[in-house]
């Protein structure tokens, strides 16, 4: 099975800022260095389920998983607010 130009240049992100630059998905540094391990886990999910094949579709990984974990941060109770992804910047 051989990997996409896609995949192989994910594979080769030493960082997720990398990874964020990368994909032009802005991001605040503070929540990076709190959240990095609970980010990289979710985004490495993520490609391991959708299996990437071009730019978008990583770049929709990655921000699925960064508003996932910004999303999870939210008080369960006034979270029902949020309307998920589809109504902010994941596009």
């Amino acid at each position: 099975m051989s990997q996409s130009d896609i995949q192989k240049t994910i594979a080769g992100f030493t960082s997720i800022e990398q990874a964020l630059d990368y994909f032009e998905i802005e991001f605040d540094s503070r929540f990076i260095d709190e959240y990095r391990t609970q980010l990289m886990k979710r985004f490495n999910g993520y490609l391991l389920m959708d299996k990437p094949d071009d730019w978008f579709s990583g770049r929709r990984a990655l921000k699925k998983a960064y508003c996932k974990v910004q999303r999870s941060r939210l008080d369960p109770h006034t979270r029902s607010a949020c309307r998920g992804c589809t109504s902010c910047q994941r596009r």
